[in-house]
């Protein structure tokens, strides 16, 4: 059996990756990008940069605990850059990159597809519930 090297391993474990095995680290990633306020901040950040209070407003019931965790994830990540300008008050700018505004895309069709689509679910919804006796 030939040996491989480190990189040929990386590589070899990046063509095997599935997302359907709990220990695979592209389900860790689903798991990230699938939340609600990665969707609702990336989907927000895709038309351009916006400064933290802005994001506040746009995106309702978001504390600013949940708002700070995500975009501190979201940074971690690589999908979004914050700027600090020095002033007074100090203003800090979000604005995704090249990669999150690739899953911009994606996050945005999900959000218009919710919106374009909720009457026929809660349409769906109410005729389960009159017909599936409760528990």
């Amino acid at each position: 059996m030939a040996t491989t090297t480190a990189a040929q391993r990386r590589e070899q474990a990046r063509i095997e990756y599935d997302a359907f095995l709990k220990s695979c680290p592209t389900n860790q990633l689903l798991d990230r990008i699938s939340d609600k306020w990665v969707s609702l901040v990336v989907s927000a950040l895709a038309p351009g940069p916006l400064r933290y209070s802005d994001l506040g407003r746009k995106i309702a019931g978001v504390s600013p605990k949940m708002l700070t965790q995500t975009l501190r994830t979201l940074e971690r990540d690589g999908l979004l850059t914050r700027t600090v300008t020095p002033s007074v008050p100090v203003r800090v700018d979000y604005e995704l990159t090249a990669l999150g505004q690739n899953l911009a895309l994606l996050l945005t069709a999900v959000k218009t597809w919710a919106e374009t689509h909720f009457d026929e679910v809660h349409r769906s919804r109410e005729r389960y519930d009159a017909e599936t006796p409760a528990d």
